[in-house]
């Protein structure tokens, strides 16, 4: 290859009309096509892209215009059916460009029109580039069907001796200066090289490229028409000797006819680094964005200003990187570069000096350096006179009042819901979330589990611009499209438990005209619906749906109504259906009791807390219930106050019926001891049963696996009379039956924390009460007699004074005597420890 940099040789006039063959999102490509074109000084420039874009080519010099951006192309009447033509400032396209518009001359792109790019795709099977891929088919775009698409730079290097094809096109391209030689030999050398290239391989495995190349060769004979010999064409090297070719017009015009068409829209969006990366599924995507964006930008000395980039990253996540690390990060960058023989240290070179003198050898903060450097979060700017659709631009508007920008980079936003702005945000992102453009992801809050926080976790991802192009049917606001998407999904909905979802979801967006819709859906698949399972699913969304229609000042009246008459259905099926159920089924209505456990007990606090007329409307008490032999008709059901109290009678026929899978008794059992429903004794007594050697092993397990599963590890640990039962029932199972019931067993202790799994093996070990004796003797293991152990309360004591800032003669800190305990305390301990009360 011609090295540009030799000046002693004038640089020999191009060939017309100058064709330009580049690397898409090559830094290299992209300072080369200036040169050329500040030589050549063409009167047209073409670039390879979607001519439907001509129009929005003066916007790439708009101030508010900011790479890396994309020519976003959908089809009006199937928004989800797009492309994109990404590009970067180191891109030669949008170098090309701003050349263009810069010096007054015109710009114009010639590739295939995207009416047909979008028609053809998926026409060729399912071996085609997805929608988001590069529509340039470049060299690195995916292959045709049952052919192999050829890599051209993985073929050139490995010609030169290169096993990697960046690490050559780093050494070639890259690393050579803009010099002051001919700027036309670096074009010159990649056509002669593609096309010895293409005279051996054809067309690469990608057929449709010669329907784009005819187009494109119209293309330059219009322009040359229009303009003479003064013509520039900026295009995928790969193309240049198909444009060179000498082919008919009528040859060319053959190849085009018949083509589908659809009627696209065409606009610019922001784009990221991370999506140019080839890792992001980007077909003529870089390995390395951040990194060459970076070359492109540098003015010199570009690996001295790369590694303080890194230095300073590294000191915002509090590493230690002092000046004397980069210095010698330099030196070792350098020196690899020599030994291997290249001519400047490249990623690979600079990558293993931050391992080895910044990351201290590791790979953890050399991960943040790829994702954050070396790939990129940045996120392009459009201007607002771009073309959008209604719908994007009212969510701009939205976007710019609640002061909620998009940003590449993931972050979480922790929400109030008692401030106007943040509630603003969250119904903006809720109703986002019901249109199908998912911008954020409601996770759970660190900090409060209160319903009036929530915590989203963000990231604007370009393909997003699609969604609310899709959306865009549903309305012209971001209100009206998600009310108009909300009704209709919940006509459409295909079970309760999703209408039940939606009707949280609309309360969530806060869409009052949808919320009707789903009530009335609600109301009329409750009716029907006779599968508990799916009335259980139901009632817990219900429930939370109440709870934050009361914070976010929401009337959930007929909400309230359509729960309430819920659970009165699942209290009088539940029984029934838990019936002559397999492991499986029983274990999952076990979920089922154990959700409609919690939202009963929501349930009853929102409606009591609530007062008559506004939890129920004027005059309403209770909802009618279907009838049953056991209950008058309908319209004369139990008032809602008194749901608590017919949940527990629901737990205890499930406790008592032997009827009943194990797993779900011994769930019923637990639930109302946590309750307070059952005392110790009548637990134990169940527990014996249960466990006795009447009852076949497999059911013993099962039963113990609901009775200990969530938190009964804690139990058996401080019950030491249930350790007992277990332990008795466990030590006289054969050894046939062990085998089975050890899988239950393990589902059961595995969920424990270590340190009570310790404690039980501790316990076992010294052996438990005796399963006869009443909880809770003082001859049982130490820690756990029905008195406190003082003994063991003095070794924390010199802890708790030093936390108190008590020293060892000053007074007791309550005085002689405690408010909770008649008699003078004789030791300051137990007014600290709270032993003696």
């Amino acid at each position: 290859m011609a090295d540009p940099g030799d000046s002693s040789v004038p640089p020999p006039p191009p060939a017309r009309p100058l064709l330009l063959g580049v690397r898409h999102h090559g830094p290299g490509s992209a300072r080369a096509v200036w040169a050329a074109l500040e030589a050549a000084r063409p009167a047209v420039v073409l670039v390879e892209g979607p001519p439907e874009a001509d129009a929005l080519v003066p916007l790439a010099a708009d101030p508010g215009m900011r790479p890396p951006v994309a020519l976003l192309a959908h089809a009006v009447d199937e928004p989800g059916r797009s492309a994109f033509w990404p590009l970067a400032e180191f891109s030669p396209e949008w170098v090309a460009i701003r050349w263009a518009l810069d010096h007054g001359v015109p710009a114009r792109f010639i590739d295939l029109p995207a009416t047909h790019t979008l028609a053809l795709q998926g026409d060729d099977g399912p071996d085609e580039a997805p929608p988001d891929a590069d529509a340039d088919a470049d060299a690195d775009t995916a292959p045709g069907p049952g052919d192999l698409a050829l890599d051209p730079l993985a073929v050139l290097a490995e010609a030169a001796g290169y096993d990697d094809p960046e690490r050559w096109w780093e050494d070639v391209v890259e690393h050579r200066g803009p010099g002051t030689g001919d700027p036309y030999a670096p074009f010159a050398a990649l056509e002669e090289a593609m096309t010895a290239l293409r005279e051996r391989y054809g067309d690469g495995g990608r057929p449709r490229d010669a329907v784009r190349e005819a187009y494109m060769r119209l293309q330059v004979r219009t322009a040359r028409k229009e303009f003479g010999d003064a013509v520039a064409v900026v295009c995928g090297a790969w193309h240049v000797p198909a444009l060179r070719a000498r082919v008919t017009v009528t040859a060319d015009r053959a190849l085009l006819k018949g083509l589908p068409k659809v009627k696209a829209d065409l606009t610019w969006v922001p784009w990221t680094h991370r999506r140019l990366a080839r890792a992001g599924g980007y077909g003529a995507g870089i390995d390395s964005p951040g990194w060459y964006g970076h070359l492109f930008r540098a003015p010199d000395r570009p690996v001295e200003r790369w590694l303080t980039k890194v230095a300073g990253l590294l000191r915002e996540e509090d590493r230690i990187v002092s000046s004397a690390h980069v210095i010698e990060a330099v030196r070792l960058a350098e020196t690899l570069a020599a030994v291997r023989g290249r001519p400047l240290p490249g990623l690979g070179e600079t990558l293993d000096a931050v391992r080895a003198v910044l990351c201290d050898g590791s790979d953890v903060p050399l991960a943040l350096v790829r994702d954050r450097l070396v790939v990129g979060d940045e996120l392009g700017e459009v201007p607002d006179s771009a073309p959008a659709v209604p719908l994007q631009r009212d969510l701009a508007r939205e976007q710019r009042r609640l002061r909620l920008k998009p940003e590449a980079l993931e972050r979480e936003l922790e929400l109030d819901l008692r401030k106007e702005t943040d509630a603003g945000r969250s119904r903006l992102l809720h109703r986002l979330r019901l249109l199908g453009v998912g911008w954020g992801e409601p996770v759970r809050s660190r900090g409060s589990t209160g319903t009036f926080r929530e915590t989203w976790r963000l990231r604007w991802e370009p393909e997003l611009s699609v969604r609310v192009a899709e959306a865009g049917v549903w309305g012209t606001t971001v209100l009206s499209a998600a009310t108009a998407r909300a009704g209709a999904d919940a006509t459409g909905a295909d079970s309760l438990a999703g209408v039940t979802a939606l009707a949280e979801h609309c309360l969530l967006a806060a869409l009052p005209d949808a919320l009707p819709v789903a009530m009335r859906v609600l109301a009329d698949r409750a009716a029907l619906d006779a599968d508990v399972g799916h009335l259980a699913q139901a009632l817990p969304a219900l429930v939370r749906s109440l709870r934050y229609g009361d914070v976010r000042g929401t009337d959930t009246r007929a909400l309230a109504e359509v729960a309430a008459g819920l659970a009165e259905r699942v209290f009088v099926g539940l029984p029934p259906a838990c019936v002559s159920l397999d492991a499986d089924a029983a274990r999952e209505m076990r979920t089922h009791v154990e959700a409609v456990h919690t939202a009963v007990g929501l349930l009853t606090e929102t409606l009591a807390s609530a007062p008559e007329a506004d939890a129920y409307g004027e005059g309403a008490r209770s909802v009618p219930a279907p009838a049953s032999p056991s209950e008058g008709p309908p319209g004369t059901g139990t008032p809602h106050h008194d749901l608590r109290p017919r949940w527990r009678g629901v737990l205890r026929a499930l406790a008592h019926r032997d009827t009943v899978p194990g797993v779900v008794r011994g769930r019923a059992v637990r639930l109302l001891m946590d309750e307070g429903e059952l005392e110790s004794a009548e637990v134990g007594r169940l527990m014996g049963l249960a466990l006795s050697p009447g009852t076949a092993p497999g059911e013993a397990a099962a039963w113990v696996e609901g009775f200990l599963g969530s938190g009964g590890g804690t139990l058996l640990v401080h019950d030491t009379r249930l350790l007992g039962l277990v332990d008795a029932w466990l030590t006289g199972v054969t050894a046939e039956a062990f085998t089975d019931v050890l899988p239950l067993l393990r589902r059961t202790f595995a969920a424990y924390e270590p340190t009570v799994r310790r404690t039980l093996g501790e316990l076992v070990r010294r052996g438990p009460a005796d399963p006869a004796a009443p909880a809770r003797t003082t001859d049982g293991p130490a820690g756990f007699a029905a008195e406190p152990d003082t003994a063991r309360a003095d070794a924390v004591l010199p802890v708790l004074r030093l936390l108190l800032g008590l020293e060892p003669g000053d007074p007791e800190p309550y005085g002689p005597t405690h408010p909770a305990h008649p008699a003078p305390y004789a030791r300051t301990h137990d007014d600290l420890m709270g032993v003696g009360a």
